[in-house]
C-alpha cells in the first residue's frame, strides 16, 4: 500500500521511551515521514522490544535517562544543531528536555509534562503543588524566554492534543447548525465564538469498551494503555478548568493561589472522583476527573478578557470511563490502598471486542449538549496499523500529526495543541480515527437517578459543576 509522506525530518530523530505508544507510533513515522533510518535512535531501558527495533533497522540505546546522564546522552546524539526528539517516556523531566532542545536547536514533542521520579507518589509536596497547573505554568513561563526558537510542542497525544483540534471543529459545526456566521482566525476569535455560542463547559468525554477473552487476574492492574501513566495521573488531585458561570466551589475544592487562576483542584485523587457525563450509544455514564493538560489549556485559551477580569471562560475537565479491566483494577487499587505490583497492557491481539469513543462534550448552548469525536473499534485499529489497539491509535496518530506540523513549522517556540492548525493536524490524523461523529442530546446531569437521595443540586442551572459531581 502507498502512504502519503507528509514531511521530512533532517538530522537525528530520537524517540525516548518505547512503551505501547512508542511501538504504535513507529510504523506511522515510517509510513508518513521521510527521515534517515541510520539516524533514528530509540532510547529505552528495557530489552523486551529490542528484537522489534532490530527488525526495523532502528538503533536501540538501552539506557534509562536520569538527571545525571540525560544532557550528556542527548548532546552526543545531536552534534550539528538540528534534529527531532519524540518524548514518549515516563520519569524523564519534560521541562529539562525542552530547555536542552532549545540549546541544541532541536525540535521537540511530548504527550505530557512529565517530572523526574518522586513527584507522583510519596512526594513531600503539598497536594496543590502535585497538580498539573504549576507544571503547565512553568512550561508557559519557559516558553516566553524562547520566542521563535525551535518548535517544542507540549502535551500532544489524543488528550491532551487531538481533543483540542476536535473542539475547534465542533465549535464550527455548532455555529453552522445554529446559524452563527463565523470565520475564527486568532485565539481571541475562537474564545469569542465559544462565548457567542453559549458554551458553558466542555467534558473530554471518553468511553473505552475494549475487552479481553481472559478474565483480569486478581492483583494485576490491566489497562488498554500505559498502566504507569494512568496510575500517575489518576493519583494526582482531581483538577479542572473553572468556568465563569460556576456559582460555588465543589466540596474540598480549592482555587490556586498564584498564576492566572483558570483552574481549580479538588483534594482527592482524580481516579476516585466521579462525574456524570455522556457518550454515544451508552448515553449517561460516570467518568473520572483525571487531571490532564487539556483541562487547563482549553479554558485558558478560550478565556475572553475585559481588562484584568475574565468575562467568559468555560469549565473543562476529563470525564474518563476506562476499559472494564481498568475500572476493576482501579477499584482494587483504591480498596487496597497500595500500588499494584503486577501490570499488564492489553494488546491488539488479545482484545476480542469493543473500541474507544473519545470526543468533546459541549454543554449549555442553544442545542443543549453535543458530543463530537472519534469512534474507533478494535477491528478498525487492527486493520489500520500494527502494534496498537483503539485507544493507542488515537494517541499515536495525534503524535504523528504533531510531528508533521512541527516539521512544517520549525520555529514556533513553545506551543500547545490549542495553538496549532487544527485543520492541518486533523487532515494528517483523520485516516486513523475511524468515524468522526456529531451527536446532540437533551440530557442534563439532573436527569437519570435511581431513587432520590440527598445531594447538592442546582435546579435553576443544570450545567453547574456541582450537578455533574457524583463523588
Amino acid at each position: 500500500m502507498t502512504y502519503t509522506v507528509h514531511a521530512r525530518i533532517d538530522g537525528p530523530l530520537v524517540m525516548i521511551g518505547f512503551g505501547s505508544i512508542g511501538r504504535g507510533t513507529l510504523p506511522l513515522i515510517q509510513r508518513h515521514i521521510d527521515f534517515d533510518r541510520d539516524q533514528f535512535t530509540v532510547i529505552e531501558p528495557s530489552a523486551e522490544f529490542a528484537p522489534m527495533l532490530a527488525e526495523h533497522g532502528i538503533n536501540h540505546l538501552q539506557l534509562a535517562l536520569t538527571q545525571d546522564n540525560f544532557a550528556e546522552t542527548l548532546r552526543s546524539l545531536f552534534p550539528n544543531g538540528k534534529g527531532f526528539i519524540v518524548n514518549l517516556s515516563v520519569d524523564v523531566d519534560s521541562i529539562e528536555l525542552m530547555k536542552l532542545c532549545q540549546e541544541l536547536g532541536v525540535q521537540y514533542i511530548d504527550t505530557v509534562v512529565e517530572p523526574w521520579p518522586g513527584f507522583y507518589f510519596n512526594s513531600p509536596l503539598p497536594n496543590a503543588d502535585r497538580t498539573n497547573y504549576p507544571l503547565r505554568e512553568k512550561v508557559r513561563a519557559l516558553g516566553k524566554t524562547y520566542p521563535g526558537g525551535p518548535t517544542a510542542v507540549s502535551c500532544c497525544g489524543a488528550n491532551p492534543g487531538m481533543v483540542s483540534w476536535l473542539l475547534k471543529e465542533a465549535l464550527l459545526r455548532l455555529a453552522k447548525d445554529t446559524g452563527v456566521k463565523t470565520d475564527p482566525k486568532t485565539q481571541q476569535d475562537w474564545a469569542l465564538l465559544a462565548m457567542t455560542l453559549g458554551v458553558n463547559g466542555v467534558h473530554i468525554a471518553e468511553r473505552d469498551t475494549q475487552v479481553s477473552a481472559r478474565p483480569k487476574p486478581q492483583g494485576t492492574f490491566v489497562n488498554s494503555w500505559s498502566v504507569d501513566g494512568l496510575l500517575s495521573e489518576g493519583y494526582q488531585p482531581a483538577e479542572l478548568g473553572w468556568g465563569t458561570h460556576e456559582k460555588k466551589l465543589p466540596p474540598n475544592g480549592h482555587k490556586f493561589k498564584s498564576g492566572p487562576g483558570y483552574a481549580i483542584w479538588i483534594d482527592r485523587p482524580g481516579a476516585d472522583t466521579r462525574v456524570r457525563s455522556w457518550c454515544p450509544d451508552v448515553g449517561p455514564q460516570f467518568g473520572l476527573v483525571v487531571t490532564h493538560n487539556e483541562s487547563l489549556s482549553i479554558p485558558d485559551y478560550y478565556t475572553v478578557w475585559d481588562g484584568p477580569r475574565a468575562l467568559y471562560r468555560p469549565t473543562c475537565h476529563y470525564a474518563y470511563h476506562p476499559c472494564p479491566d481498568a475500572i476493576l483494577s482501579l477499584h482494587e487499587t483504591n480498596g487496597a490502598g497500595k500500588l499494584p505490583e503486577q501490570k499488564h497492557i492489553l494488546t491488539a491481539d488479545e482484545i476480542i471486542g469493543g473500541g474507544d469513543d473519545l470526543g468533546v462534550f459541549l454543554y449549555g448552548h442553544a442545542k443543549g449538549a453535543m458530543w463530537y469525536g472519534s469512534r474507533l473499534t478494535i477491528e478498525e485499529a487492527r486493520a489500520l496499523a500494527p502494534y496498537q489497539n483503539a485507544t493507542g491509535m488515537q494517541v499515536t496518530s495525534a503524535v504523528l500529526a504533531a510531528m508533521v506540523w512541527t516539521a512544517e513549522n520549525p520555529r514556533m517556540g513553545f506551543v500547545e495543541a490549542d495553538e496549532m492548525d487544527h485543520a492541518r493536524c486533523l487532515d494528517v490524523q483523520r485516516p486513523y480515527l475511524g468515524r468522526i461523529e456529531c451527536h446532540y442530546t437533551d440530557w442534563t446531569p439532573l436527569q437519570n437517578r435511581i431513587n432520590r437521595f440527598a445531594e447538592d443540586r442546582d435546579e435553576d442551572d443544570p450545567w453547574q459543576f456541582t450537578n455533574f459531581l457524583a463523588v
